[in-house]
């Protein structure tokens, strides 16, 4: 039996191994780059026509869409044994889940804005009341719109500022393609004038006449800023900024001041923000500081000064600066927090009075608050030895109320109120466990373990406290390791479903994300990527060699380019791991490279390095892309998740990997491939729908545990 398990069902979980997969047909595809000879037989598994299969996912070829049902049919099979735990595993997470649940209202001008749900809704409700209190007016109802959809999911609900509008933006496909629509708050009802093919982001202008939002391009690109007149002809939208180099995206948001739309532009190593005055129509773009390699700032404007935090002049985890609005230009720029190598400042917010910003320092964030009169500067202090922080603007800049979010892998999220002025905080919501939890009865902590190079891997963890180091424990280890992405150690109640079945719950903090500092990032990419396996293999080795687990009890999980490491670990060190789940991965790293016209290949040059250009960086990636290592050996059993409309990791990488996995390896498995077939990167939309894609991870993870005991 599984350690700690509590049902027959549990124990008795398997896969059926009756089932016969699906047979990919190889067809011959032969390319010569830099005279090395590619032979790629499953590359007629990328559908010419993918631009339409985003916006339609009818349109996939119909011998692609049939290997995939196909692929869907073989999954549900072998999991089939496992539909009651699965059917279990659904209940007890929803069970944790507080139904009518409800936001802490956020107070702006006479109104309190905020979303809460209605029992047994998948999509938000967004409402207000008066500032002090009264009677409720619903805004947008989320849950009536989602009607007859698949697939839905609100990017952004916001009112304007004369309070008398609301924008909102659905993507209905998981394509990341969404519409803004607005609505006067007299009638609720949506004008015709839609926008399409945006980001989902907008930010109004200040006289509530107009809106600015950023365009996607045929690429999939978020190259163009523009702007839209409430009831005219989007045709007729006016360009505001635009980014011709598709290595560059282009985000907006608004300013805590709210007197601007701020415009970043970013590439994976530099960045270039624009200011667009909301109170002038005619406004032209105001340039902060011109794009230089490898410099990276953001910016918050206040009164006629601006906040710039930055890693000028090689300050690796950034400082900030501060410069006059009028004159912003980088040397301008006069330091007011001191960069100190190893504590990265993650975000800044500026208040009227105040300014915020989060510090994280060997994966552990805190929060420095500085009165901008006295510059008297305090911190906000925790106890645990492992969690989470997030900072929320909030919608009034004249204010001393900071709201941060505060969890950690034991404490269900606390939303808390923090006076600056005071130095008092008062708790606003504990997230409800319907179903109960008593963090006494599970124990976080934070290891380290060594990596072949010498340096220390933090790991976090979670686990029964009735759970002692030593015989090992069946053990779920995540990993991601990309972009400058940190892990945060934050509460998930569904983990919990694992760990009260007798898992441990790990997180390795591997090179590649920024949880040690700028410099940990920068030692995970390009020509260092290595390190990010290598640390992950070192994570698992410490967990064996501590008790926490044993060689081939591990069950390792990814998702993105963390299911590019899920990949690579399967291909180098298989006798480690009970079983893999990887999630929309990204395993055909060299054949994407190679492919200059999908959506994220120019901006993914500077994290993997150019394959086009480069023959060593052809070399480099051709030596650890998980589709171009499968070999002729035992794998652990192999879950992969895709989604058919999803444009950031194409549905045809896993497919491809999964059809070369079988036709290679010696023995093991299963080898399973589930693809969403309404939705994109981020699965099912609705918050009790995307329940059962978990489900489906875990039973697979418990499936793994309990073929180890039989």
């Amino acid at each position: 039996m599984i350690p700690g398990s509590e049902t027959k069902t549990d124990a008795d979980a398997h896969f059926d191994a009756s089932a016969a997969p699906p047979v990919a047909p190889r067809r011959p595809n032969r390319a010569l780059v830099h005279g090395r000879l590619r032979d790629d037989p499953y590359a007629w598994l990328a559908a010419d026509n993918w631009r339409d299969v985003l916006r339609d996912p009818a349109t996939l070829p119909k011998d692609i869409a049939n290997l995939v049902k196909a692929e869907n049919a073989y999954c549900d099979r072998v999991m089939a044994p496992l539909k009651a735990l699965r059917e279990t595993l659904v209940a007890e997470m929803r069970a944790r889940i507080k139904e009518d649940d409800s936001d802490v209202p956020d107070k702006d001008g006479h109104y309190a804005y905020y979303g809460r749900f209605r029992e047994g809704g998948e999509q938000p409700l967004y409402c207000r009341t008066p500032r002090e209190g009264g009677a409720e007016e619903l805004l947008l109802d989320g849950e009536a719109l989602a009607e007859n959809h698949d697939f839905f999911d609100i990017g952004e609900m916001t009112h304007s500022p004369d309070h008398a509008q609301l924008a909102w933006s659905v993507d209905d496909m998981g394509s990341e393609l969404y519409a803004i629509r607005t609505r006067p708050l007299t009638d609720g009802v949506d004008r015709p004038d839609v926008v399409i093919d945006t980001d989902g982001s907008l930010v109004w202008s200040a006289d509530s006449k107009a809106f600015y939002y950023v365009r996607v391009d045929e690429n999939h690109r978020t190259a163009q800023v523009y702007r839209h007149e409430i009831g005219a002809d989007p045709a007729q939208d006016r360009l505001v900024v635009e980014e011709r180099d598709g290595a560059w995206f282009v985000s907006l948001r608004e300013s805590c001041c709210r007197r601007f739309a701020i415009v970043s532009i970013r590439g994976h190593d530099a960045a270039e923000c624009w200011l667009i005055d909301l109170r002038d129509a005619q406004a032209r773009p105001q340039l902060v500081a011109p794009r230089e390699p490898h410099l990276r700032y953001d910016v918050e404007p206040h009164g006629d000064l601006i906040y710039i935090h930055n890693n000028a002049g090689g300050a690796d985890d950034f400082r900030i600066s501060v410069a006059p609005l009028a004159a912003p230009a980088r040397e301008n720029w006069r330091e007011i927090v001191p960069h100190r190598q190893g504590a990265m400042i993650v975000a800044h917010l500026v208040f009227a009075r105040f300014l915020v910003w989060l510090v994280s320092e060997n994966s552990l964030p805190r929060l420095m608050v500085r009165d901008l009169a006295s510059g008297e500067e305090h911190a906000i202090a925790f106890e645990e030895e492992a969690y989470s922080l997030y900072i929320d603007a909030g919608l009034e800049f004249d204010t001393t109320t900071l709201r941060f979010t505060y969890s950690s892998m034991t404490t269900p999220e606390e939303i808390y109120d923090y006076d600056m002025a005071t130095r008092t905080r008062v708790l606003r919501k504990r997230q409800e466990i319907p179903s109960g939890h008593d963090p006494k009865k599970y124990v976080t902590r934070r290891l380290f373990a060594p990596a072949p190079d010498g340096e220390s891997v933090p790991i976090t963890l979670l686990h029964r406290a009735d759970f002692a180091p030593g015989a090992g424990a069946p053990l779920l280890l995540y990993g991601y390791g990309a972009y400058g992405d940190a892990l945060s150690a934050s509460f998930d109640e569904d983990a919990l479903s694992l760990v009260d079945r007798g898992f441990v719950h790990a997180y390795a903090h591997v090179r590649g994300g920024a949880d040690k500092g700028w410099d940990w990032y920068e030692k995970g990419k390009l020509e260092h990527k290595p390190n990010s396996f290598s640390d992950f293999l070192a994570v698992a080795r410490h967990l064996i060699a501590t008790g926490y687990t044993r060689e081939g009890w591990i069950v390792a999980q990814g998702a993105s380019a963390g299911g590019m490491l899920m990949g690579v670990i399967a291909n180098e060190a298989p006798q480690l791991f009970a079983g893999i789940i990887a999630t929309v991965p990204f395993v055909d790293v060299l054949n994407t490279m190679l492919r200059d016209d999908l959506p994220l290949t120019p901006p993914e040059w500077l994290e993997w390095g150019n394959p086009i250009a480069d023959p060593a960086v052809y070399d480099r990636l051709a030596s650890y892309s998980p589709y171009d290592n499968v070999r002729a050996q035992d794998y652990p059993p192999i879950l992969a998740i895709a989604g058919l409309n999803d444009p950031r990791v194409t549905y045809w990488e896993p497919l491809k990997w999964v059809a070369k996995l079988r036709a290679t390896m010696s023995g093991g498995g299963p080898v399973l491939l589930h693809t969403q077939m309404g939705a994109g990167h981020s699965g099912a939309s609705g918050r009790f729908e995307s329940l059962e894609d978990t489900a489906l991870e875990y039973a697979f993870a418990i499936a793994c545990a309990a073929k180890l005991q039989n």
